[in-house]
């Protein structure tokens, strides 16, 4: 009978010592793994903007982009379910072979995305295959990140769980970054004309190459230790999503890394990233490729904090940091996305606090979603909405449509039918000291970094230790499928949905930072839960 070490075989035991060469393969192929996967998913955000002018119809490019958003949380809203589907399926035949069949087919998923007909061409069929192949990407990565999470973790000694697995965290960035590139690249090899004509396919085509790379890769790795003795052992989960809720004090353990982990990180990280990108094109006006390359560098600079929060986390313990982090996001967010819209366009800012504007109409009602507006005042609304600029909605001044900027009338109409002057309004908000797309004003690159910068380490604080809390709270007989159920639903729904929420609320209310109060709320709930009910978990054995 062999022998065992904390419940290990002999042999299993012996895989979770330290053997760099080992340890350096483990590392290197879960976390390019991840970056390909997070590739293939992140390129469609960094393209959503031009994918809505594709894919769907209509005049109005704020609903073209809040579709294409929505079509992004698509693919988060059916993460759960790859999670359950992957979660049982590598509690069952194992960790190394699920996540190979998670790669496999978001890196299908995303090719096809590069062979679609647009809405020109096809009509509604275009953005309806959109949106399938998004449901498989979903599927794919609700298996993909419980797969590396896990298995690193299953290879890492004691007391270096946090560091080892940090790296899975880091590749998230990783593959955010190496979309950019890629974006950027195609663009500047082809050129912006090209790029808009037929270019913008050449990046999702390239998850073949990266596919490949991938696969190849990964092959090199054997089965988790743990796994492997587990299974030896004939302990294995029969049915472990029935497991996952039956086992005792399991609901709450999923609760609480429902709501006090993966939903608070989540939130903190896309907005660190996608709402900043945002922020910067449709509000400060900044160059579509400049501002890619603004948070390119941030989400560059950032990485190292991931994996120094994951080695902290060995040493001080992991709750400590993602509470402190969750605090200091609640202090810091509005203030940092104030320095960031000084430093990205102060012109804006001095505009919008010396001259704000007003409208107000009868039967003054935006759809953010419509084609067309049924109203001047609609119309109005929506003009500012697009143009990034903060307004306010008073109440009706009896006609159909007056814009005031500042203390001044800027616009009366007396027509409710009538078309909406733009050329009059760009002229009055031009003379106000308002900047356009042509001249944005001047921006301060290294501030705007800075302002990054510092999202990016709040995020390291609470994305950093992640992967080794959530190995570390659950049994290994059911860890796969017990960490992807709340992780995915929690990054699923409360992160996939961010950037469309958040951009809907700032359409509504037109206010540019009226978005990051969901970010806040979700954060709040976070950090009272982690609080009160996160157990510390660093010093756990986890076979």
């Amino acid at each position: 009978m062999a022998t065992t070490v904390d419940g290990l075989t002999a042999g299993a035991a012996d895989a979770c010592v330290l053997d760099p060469r080992r340890d350096r393969l483990v590392i290197v192929a879960s976390s390019l793994g991840t970056i390909f996967e997070w590739y293939d998913f992140f390129v469609y955000f960094t393209l959503a903007a031009r994918l809505g002018a594709l894919f769907f119809p209509g005049d109005n490019p704020t609903a073209g982009l809040l579709l294409s958003l929505a079509t992004f949380g698509a693919g988060f809203g059916v993460r759960p379910i790859g999670a359950v589907i992957f979660g049982i399926l590598g509690d069952r035949i194992g960790r190394k072979y699920t996540f190979l069949a998670t790669i496999t087919l978001m890196g299908i998923a995303t090719a096809l995305v590069g062979v679609l007909p647009v809405y020109a061409t096809a009509g509604l069929a275009a953005p309806a295959l959109l949106v399938a192949l998004r449901l498989l990407q979903g599927l794919a990565l609700g298996g993909e990140y419980g797969g590396a999470a896990t298995y690193v973790a299953e290879h890492a000694p004691r007391g270096r769980r946090g560091f080892f697995t940090s790296f899975i965290q880091a590749s998230v960035v990783g593959g955010f970054i190496l979309s950019l590139i890629v974006v950027l690249g195609t663009t500047a090899a082809v050129g912006k004309a090209d790029f808009a004509a037929w270019g913008w396919r050449i990046p999702f085509l390239a998850s073949l190459l990266l596919l490949a790379v991938s696969l190849y890769i990964r092959l090199k790795l054997r089965e988790s230790p743990v796994f492997t003795a587990m299974k030896a052992r004939g302990t294995t989960s029969a049915h472990p999503l029935r497991e996952t809720f039956a086992e005792p004090g399991n609901i709450r353990l999923l609760l609480v890394a429902l709501f006090g982990i993966a939903a608070g990180l989540t939130v903190i990280w896309y907005t660190a990233q996608f709402s900043m990108l945002l922020f910067l094109q449709q509000t400060a006006l900044v160059d579509e490729t400049d501002a890619k390359l603004l948070c390119g560098t941030t989400a560059l600079l950032s990485a190292p904090f991931f994996v120094l929060a994951g080695h902290l986390s060995d040493r001080w313990g992991r709750r400590p940091l993602v509470v402190a982090g969750y605090g200091l996001t609640l202090l810091l967010l509005f203030p940092l996305f104030h320095l960031l819209a000084h430093a990205a366009n102060p012109m804006l800012t001095r505009a919008m606090r010396a001259a704000p504007i007003a409208v107000s109409g009868v039967s003054c009602h935006y759809h953010p979603f419509a084609r067309k507006q049924a109203t001047a005042c609609g119309n109005a609304m929506q003009y500012f909405s697009g143009r990034g600029i903060g307004f306010r909605h008073v109440e009706s001044s009896g006609l159909p449509l007056r814009i005031t900027v500042g203390t001044a009338i800027a616009v009366d109409l007396d027509d409710i039918a009538a078309p909406f002057p733009k050329a009059k309004v760009e002229a009055v908000l031009a003379a106000a000291g308002y900047p356009t797309t042509t001249h944005p004003g001047p921006r301060n690159d290294l501030l705007i970094i800075v302002a990054g910068l510092a999202m990016g380490i709040l995020s390291a604080m609470t994305y950093g230790p992640v992967a080794a809390i959530l190995v570390e709270l659950f049994p290994a007989r059911i860890r796969y499928t017990s960490l992807s159920i709340p992780y995915h639903i929690g990054t699923g729904y409360f992160g996939g949905f961010l950037p469309f929420i958040s951009q809907y609320i700032i359409a509504r209310t037109g206010n540019p930072f009226g978005g990051l109060w969901y970010t806040f709320a979700v954060v709040a709930v976070a950090f009272v839960v982690t609080l009160f009910a996160l157990p510390e978990t660093k010093d756990r054995e986890i076979a």
